[in-house]
């Protein structure tokens, strides 16, 4: 959800929405008719041989052409899965679309030529070429394998729809998303992705015009959310106040009051767009996106879709479970915990039912079955996405300091085998504000060096995970009963917290670094701004101690492997992309491939076309903003 976040919805938010498994709430309606058993079989049919066909097509043979698809991905298909895999994340519940639309234009107009001369794969791998060292690699290599996707909202209306144990749903999301996954590379994910990104848009629509539909049109649809009030206010020995079971009064504005609102107005411009640094500048699971792009002028038209899309969130699934509220108040706006547990299984609310009680009253048969895939759209492009770019972490920025000799045949069974992760959730505004602080300045300062950069890691991350433990332990509170947290360390909003968090780290890292000796220019040739340009010879650092130092070498350099003999042999390589592509390079061939994967040079006519579009879609992004204000 990416504008508002209505009442109803608040308990998404609190980790304490989770703590409980709650078992299916009976509907009037399971999936168990012809219609939708068909639609969801040939969802799954499509998105397989999708995943197949990019399979096929795509050189896997090279880390390049499994990690970034070989350099080779266009537009549209790059900006569908930048939404996909976005729109299925639990990172950004409730983040206005402000940060994300100007950052996505940051992200494809200054990051990403920096990332594309200085010719890596992942995000750490960034930060070794421009500190040296090692330690800053592993470090947020270690810790973003740790900050993942939420799978819990996807897998919930797979229990509602079939019935099935939470935990069982979860298993076969990640199995059946692993298996293309593991195999295709991040060709498979981009193209399964923009198959997933029709699907979540052509259902949504469906789904939004059901709704309005039902409630009366939009002006009714205001009029009655704002008397969604459920009759049993009452119960179980408690006092329950007004707040907790009314609207809010500013449910329909995206700008709220600086101390009482729940997401107050200088937390939505500026706290979240820290966060948006992090995540759409910094993000491993973005930026791999951005760096298999054909040419510059795609990446930045991909950002630009993206920007598109990022405005629909609002009328395809915020205001259909504002609806929902509507229709279905005494079980989505439930405030008794006794009334709660009846109707979902879980004391404190159950807002998270809202989307998918909606679709399974309002959607006749087969329809409901394309919702049903519409949700596994989103969950499975979020969980593709996380699981190829965990394993370039894991790959090139953790296995090779193990196995410093590691074939390239290696590095490519590693990846796919190491994919399988149990990944925690980790809260974005305590752990991104540091990481986007030292990304910022690592590319538009080159003052700034190892030691700084380090400490200011090292120190936001201990204030931001204070912060988080101790939520985690006294709890974020509700309107029933408040927190025990101290206000000195909880009494700050979240999002205020995420910008006192990014100063804090902005100033460590400056003072640290002012302090300590500077990085010669030699060994920062387009790795920052002011030197992006720069045609002379980058001497790296630690260049004696490192394995894959030129990232190009390893990205394009084909396997060389023994003939392999045996029918299971060869297919278990075809399988795996293990496969032999191309002859071998001469040294100017190597060369000249080398020079072309690091241009980013654009057509004077397409860059002046995507300049045009960046504006355009900035100034309607301000119209929708100020309409909603």
């Amino acid at each position: 959800m990416d504008f508002l976040v209505p009442a109803t919805m608040a308990s998404t938010l609190s980790p304490s929405a989770v703590t409980e498994t709650p078992s299916p709430p009976e509907t009037s309606a399971r999936i168990q008719n012809a219609a939708d058993i068909s639609v969801i079989v040939i969802y799954f049919v499509l998105v397989m041989a999708v995943g197949l066909w990019a399979m096929l097509r795509t050189n896997r043979g090279t880390v390049g052409g499994f990690f970034l698809a070989g350099r080779d991905v266009t537009w549209w298909p790059m900006g569908a899965s930048l939404f996909a895999s976005n729109i299925g994340s639990g990172h950004f519940v409730g983040l206005a679309g402000t940060g994300a639309l100007l950052l996505l234009l940051v992200l494809g107009w200054f990051f990403v030529p920096v990332y594309i001369k200085a010719g890596v794969t992942t995000m750490p791998e960034y930060l070794r070429k421009r500190f040296g060292g090692k330690r800053l690699q592993v470090y947020l290599s270690i810790l973003s394998l740790f900050i993942c996707s939420d799978i819990f909202s996807g897998a919930i209306f797979i229990t509602l729809a079939l019935g099935l144990d939470l935990y069982l749903a979860i298993f076969i999301l990640l199995a059946l998303t692993a298996i293309y996954t593991i195999t295709g590379g991040l060709a498979s994910v981009i193209y399964t992705d923009t198959l997933q990104t029709a699907i979540m848009l052509i259902g949504s629509f469906i789904l939004m015009g059901f709704a309005f539909a039902e409630v009366g049109g939009y002006e009714n649809f205001t009029e009655k959310y704002m008397n969604a009030i459920p009759a049993i206010v009452e119960g179980d020995n408690l006092t329950i106040k007004s707040k907790c079971y009314t609207p809010r009064g500013d449910s329909f504005h995206i700008f709220r009051d600086a101390v009482t609102g729940d997401i107050p107005w200088p937390g939505t411009i500026f706290g979240m767009t820290v966060v948006a640094v992090w995540y759409w500048c910094t993000d491993q699971v973005i930026v791999q996106r951005c760096l298999s792009g054909r040419n510059m002028s795609h990446v930045k038209a991909a950002c630009i879709m993206c920007g598109y899309l990022k405005l629909l969130p609002m009328f395809l699934m915020v205001m259909p479970g504002m609806i929902s509220r509507i229709l279905f108040t005494e079980k989505v706006a439930c405030v008794v915990p006794s009334e709660c547990v009846k109707h979902c299984g879980v004391k404190v609310g159950c807002s998270n039912y809202a989307y998918p009680m909606l679709v399974m009253e309002l959607m006749p048969n087969g329809l409901r079955g394309l919702m049903l895939s519409v949700m596994l759209a989103s969950l499975m492009s979020s969980l593709t996405s996380i699981f190829n770019s965990a394993s370039a972490l894991f790959t090139i920025d953790l296995y090779t300091k193990i196995r410093k000799r590691a074939s390239e045949k290696e590095l490519l069974i590693v990846a796919q085998n190491g994919q399988l992760f149990h990944y925690i959730e980790s809260i974005s505004s305590y752990l991104g504000p540091p990481i986007a602080a030292v990304f910022l300045l690592a590319i538009f300062c080159k003052r700034v060096n190892e030691q700084g950069a380090f400490w200011g890691l090292i120190v936001g991350f201990v204030i931001g995970l204070i912060r988080m433990i101790a939520e985690f332990v006294y709890g974020t509170g509700s309107c029933l009963a408040a927190s025990n947290c101290p206000r000195v360390i909880c009494g700050v909003h979240y999002l205020y917290f995420a910008l006192i968090l990014f100063f804090v780290s902005i100033l460590i890292i400056l003072g640290i670094s002012l302090l300590t000796k500077p990085i010669p220019d030699v060994h920062l040739y387009r790795l920052c701004w002011a030197l992006r340009n720069s045609t002379e010879e980058r001497t790296d650092l630690d260049i004696e101690e490192e394995r894959h130092e030129e990232a190009d070498d390893a990205l394009e350099k084909p396997l060389r492997f023994m003939e392999t003999r045996g029918c299971l042999r060869k297919a278990y390589h075809l399988f795996c992309g293990l496969q032999r592509k191309g002859p071998k390079l001469s040294k100017a061939e190597e060369a000249a491939q080398k020079k072309k994967l690091a241009d980013t040079s654009e057509n004077p006519l397409w860059r002046t076309v995507v300049n045009i579009n960046a504006i355009i879609l900035l100034a309607v992004a301000v119209f929708v903003h100020g309409y909603f204000a």
